[in-house]
């Protein structure tokens, strides 16, 4: 029984012991001390917490650093909460800015005006035209060389580029070339023309020039900051930005001839062609050289990727020309249409085997179909001259042709264009 009641009492005691109510009057002083330290360690607590989402939270954090910064050292990227909370980053507008004005003063010194001079002469007289008079076309150039080679379109010196039935274009009888922050004209020299990929390389008597730094058009991406800079409608050393729209873009001419292009909705219009389409770092990645115009359509330029002009560039500045493989064949398109007519693969329809074509003495005929070149399908002739100029003059290549239902491969060693 005392022992139970001793037990009790214990008991009791821890009980008590453990609440400030039980506290007697001799443990005030400690009590009021116990007291300032919770308080306070409560404090630092709740300061830690704070302190740590701040540090470890991002929204917060942003939203602390914002309120914190002063307004005349504003940073140049702002931070956008999006509706999940996540932070977005964007560039202020000053920094664009920035970036335009250090490629237009980096690039303007390599982009020249070029005026060139043309005879005409009428194929018949009529009280509407004279026999002969001249004419003046005009155009953008981009510096290659220190020493005065200029890189352009053929289409600006190139004279049957402008014939027609009723007159005709003589060769340029006088090309001229206007240097940034220069007025006075300088005399050029057509060193080199290629038809098919529109190039052409002129020459000034001048050294000390400014090259364009130049860039690797293989890199680009859609989106990325695209400039160009020329001479359109006389006005010299006009600068316009966008931004690379596409890649790759097969675009045929009024003749017929197939380009691979890069696309940008920076302005291009008369007299930018053969100027500069630059990067952000002021790098040349492509030769501007024509726009899709008319109703409802704004904002397509394109230009010849920098990269598929360099071996043009150096056999032009070479031999004045470029020397590619040769079949020898004169052929028609086999469309859809055709090919449900006439009952025909679609293709390459042989209508003419040149005399002097490795062709003339394969076991081709008039009348073959071509579907196929090394492998790859043939649809046109713009395709089939792709794949051809993919190819080294001396190449054995391997034609498949349709001929009166039967597929046949045969074989041709190409040589170098007559």
């Amino acid at each position: 029984m005392d022992n139970k009641e001793e037990k009790k009492s214990e008991h009791d005691f821890v009980v008590k012991s453990t609440s400030a109510s039980s506290c007697s009057k001799n443990n005030s002083g400690k009590s009021t001390l116990k007291t300032i330290l919770i308080s306070l360690t409560s404090g630092i607590v709740g300061a830690s917490l704070v302190l740590g989402l701040c540090l470890y939270v991002p929204n917060i954090r942003t939203l602390l650093d914002s309120d914190s910064s002063d307004s005349s050292t504003k940073k140049s990227v702002s931070k956008i909460f999006t509706s999940e909370g996540a932070v977005n980053t964007g560039i202020d507008l000053s920094e664009y800015s920035d970036t335009a004005i250090s490629v237009a003063n980096k690039v303007l010194p390599s982009v020249v005006g070029i005026e060139v001079t043309f005879s005409i002469s009428a194929n018949y007289h009529t009280f509407l035209t004279q026999d002969s008079s001249t004419s003046t076309a005009t155009g953008s150039g981009v510096i290659i060389s220190e020493d005065g080679y200029i890189l352009t379109n053929n289409h600006i010196v190139d004279a049957s580029s402008s014939s027609s039935s009723y007159y005709t274009v003589s060769d340029a009888k006088k090309v001229v070339i206007y240097l940034y922050d220069e007025d006075e004209p300088i005399d050029a020299e057509i060193v080199g023309t290629d038809s098919v990929t529109d190039l052409a390389i002129l020459k000034i008597d001048r050294d000390g020039l400014t090259p364009a730094t130049i860039g690797d058009s293989d890199s680009v991406q859609v989106g990325e900051f695209a400039m160009a800079i020329g001479n359109p409608l006389d006005m010299r050393s006009t600068v316009t930005s966008g931004i690379i729209s596409g890649l790759n873009r097969e675009i045929e001419d009024e003749n017929g001839t197939m380009y691979t292009l890069i696309q940008t909705d920076a302005a291009i219009n008369s007299g930018n062609s053969g100027g500069a389409l630059v990067n952000a770092d002021g790098e040349l990645i492509g030769i501007n050289t024509l726009k899709m115009s008319g109703t409802g359509i704004e904002g397509m330029g394109f230009a010849i990727p920098i990269n598929s002009t360099l071996d043009i560039t150096e056999q032009l500045i070479s031999t004045g020309k470029v020397s590619r493989p040769y079949i020898g064949i004169s052929g028609i398109n086999v469309t859809e249409t055709y090919s449900q007519y006439y009952n025909l693969p679609i293709g390459v329809y042989v209508a003419e085997l040149q005399k002097d074509g490795p062709a003339k003495d394969s076991d081709l005929e008039v009348g073959d179909v071509i579907i196929e070149f090394n492998g790859e399908k043939i649809e046109s002739m713009s395709q089939l001259n792709k794949e051809k100029n993919k190819c080294k003059i001396g190449d054995e290549i391997t034609l498949k042709v349709s001929r009166n239902g039967e597929e046949l491969e045969i074989k041709i060693t190409l040589i170098e264009t007559p």
